[in-house]
C-alpha cells in the first residue's frame, strides 16, 4: 500500500515562503560547507580521526595508525580525503608529517564531539 502525502493548506503565506528562500540563498555557502565536511565525517575512521585531531591538537600517521590499530597505509588513505576536502592540514618536521584541523573546522567538530559520550564502565 502506497501513502500518498497531501497538502491541505488553503493558501501560502508568500511572505513566509519568500522569506525562507533568503535565508537559504544567503546561507548556500554555508550548506555546502557543512554538507561536505559532514559526508568526510560520515566515515567511523575519518570522524576516529578528526576526533583525535581535535583532542590531540596534531597528530603524525603512526600515532593514528597506532590508536586505531590500522597500517599506515590505511590511516594515509583517510588523510588524503580529509587532506583533499581541505579539513586537515599539515607540516613537516624533518621526515614525519604532522597532521591537524583547519581551525575554520573546528567549530563545527567540536558540535559533534561534544554529542559522543564515552560508554559506562559496569561495576
Amino acid at each position: 500500500m502506497k501513502l500518498e502525502i497531501t497538502c491541505t493548506r488553503g493558501e501560502a503565506n508568500q511572505k513566509q515562503l519568500q522569506n525562507c528562500m533568503e535565508t537559504l540563498d544567503n546561507m548556500e555557502e554555508s550548506f555546502q560547507k557543512i554538507t561536505k565536511l559532514l559526508s568526510i565525517a560520515g566515515n567511523d575512521v575519518r570522524l576516529k580521526i578528526l576526533y583525535l585531531l581535535n583532542a590531540e591538537n596534531e597528530l603524525c600517521p603512526c600515532d593514528l595508525a597506532d590508536i586505531l590499530k590500522m597500517s599506515v597505509p590505511a590511516i594515509s588513505q583517510h588523510i588524503r580525503k580529509m587532506k583533499d576536502a581541505g579539513i586537515i592540514a599539515s607540516r613537516r618536521e624533518g621526515q614525519t608529517l604532522y597532521y591537524s584541523l583547519n581551525e575554520d573546522k573546528t567549530d563545527i567538530l567540536n558540535s559533534i564531539f561534544k554529542s559522543i559520550k564515552p560508554k559506562r564502565k559496569t561495576a
